[in-house]
């Protein structure tokens, strides 16, 4: 995921708590906004196709029937909070085997390995909140709530339910994110938000006892990052685990574990068609350093047989030496007082999440004890002959079967980092 490996990939492939309120005043009913470019994607033959033969066309109505039944702010904000977080797991659920796999049995429904049911029906309820023009006084800042909500518990963010501290059952947590792209391929998955569902909750057995993996899944739009989403979401949290790997979408037919990020994003388009071109924006940016580092063991992933795709220690990124003026490739990682141009994972908004998870990381202080870094997934890839994105159909054997064995081999990556990481902490 980023605009490097795009551009080769694709080608080749706080709550404000509250009564109803006055309808008069600052806090009055306003015209709602329209929806955004990402939400308008919505009414397409794909995206109503993949809700329908997934069943997940059905939560988002009775979502919108739930809201539009709502009298007062706090009822709103309970539709919201409740159905968000159904809607998450309902997706989660799909993904290791539980409930309905499909729609109402009229078409072939799609495998339960489908990342795209949650993304659209997510995208159908942010949309029924921004459009909705209830009869009490929705101010702006209000709307704005519900819809933070509505992402937040849709996603997993707050749904992290790792084991307390102690000896024992370990924690990893795991980071996807939505398909991006989509007007290129309205068709489009995203084998690390597939990965994430398939992971939420499960344990994986290390030569250290048993750790359990909780995972969320981010946008992909440059002003939720710049808003602090990634920060907000992992900081409660590194403190407790063991590991953590971001993940996201990078080239064709490998994985790479990305040994460097740079802080420097590349203003490729994200799912608003909006791009961000400087220095990544975060707090205190006068301590702010250029690079970050991986802390994953990446010497024992790449050698583990994983899976049928090669995986890569990724050394390259691209840095404007030290008293020079233009950007330069450096296959061995960036050289003293360089200014960063991409990181190994390039410099879109998978590169953003690595850099911004290792710097909190290190500001936390551990970038001694936390193994921690990003992965990059293959590209996810349609069979030979659906790769039409206007006539093509939104699944096919082969398609299903990248993103199964992607998923498997994360699963298998994270298991071999967790055994070299744990291993080498208890000192055996």
């Amino acid at each position: 995921m980023n605009s490097l490996r795009v551009r080769t990939g694709v080608l080749g492939l706080a709550l404000l708590a509250g009564l109803s309120v006055p309808t008069t005043g600052a806090a009055a009913a306003r015209t709602a906004p329209a929806p955004t470019v990402e939400e308008q994607r919505l009414d397409r033959a794909a995206p109503q196709e993949i809700l329908r033969r997934s069943g997940f066309d059905a939560p988002t109505t009775e979502f919108a029937e739930d809201l539009a039944a709502a009298r007062s702010y706090a009822q709103a904000r309970r539709v919201v909070e409740r159905e968000g977080s159904a809607l998450w797991r309902r997706a989660v659920d799909r993904a290791q085997g539980r409930g309905p796999a499909g729609g109402d049995g009229q078409e072939a429904g799609l495998s339960r390995d489908d990342d795209r049911p949650l993304y659209w029906a997510r995208l159908s309820m942010t949309r029924e909140v921004r459009t909705w023009e209830p009869g009490f006084g929705l101010s702006d800042a209000r709307r704005a709530a519900l819809l933070d909500t509505l992402e937040r518990v849709s996603r997993g963010q707050t749904d992290l339910r790792h084991p307390h501290g102690g000896k024992g059952i370990k924690r990893i947590l795991v980071t996807g994110f939505d398909p991006f792209t989509l007007d290129r391929d309205i068709r489009i998955s995203n084998p690390s938000g597939a990965t994430a569902l398939a992971l939420d909750g499960t344990v994986i057995e290390t030569a250290e006892g048993p750790a359990r993996v909780e995972t969320v899944v981010f946008p992909v739009r440059w002003r939720d990052f710049a808003e602090g989403t990634v920060e907000r979401t992992l900081r409660p949290y590194l403190r407790q685990v063991d590991l953590f790997t971001t993940v996201s979408q990078g080239r064709v037919g490998r994985f790479d574990v990305e040994r460097t990020n740079g802080a420097w994003r590349g203003g490729f388009g994200d799912n608003d068609n909006i791009g961000r071109t400087g220095t990544i924006p975060v707090a205190d940016p006068a301590s702010q350093p250029q690079w970050t580092s991986t802390t994953l063991p990446y010497e024992e992933i790449v050698a583990a047989n994983t899976g049928r795709f090669p995986v890569y220690d990724n050394t390259s990124v691209t840095e404007i030496p030290a008293g020079g003026t233009e950007a330069v490739v450096r296959p061995d990682g960036p050289t003293p007082g360089s200014t960063a141009r991409a990181g190994g994972g390039g410099d879109y908004l998978s590169n953003e999440i690595a850099y911004r998870a290792t710097l909190l990381r290190d500001r936390l202080g551990l970038h001694d004890t936390l193994p921690g870094g990003h992965v990059h997934t293959p590209v996810l890839q349609f069979g030979a002959g659906n790769t039409d994105p206007a006539s093509g159909s939104v699944t096919d054997p082969e398609f299903v079967r990248n993103r199964l064995d992607i998923i498997a081999q994360v699963r298998a990556i994270v298991g071999v980092a967790a055994d070299a990481a744990l291993t080498a902490r208890s000192g055996s």
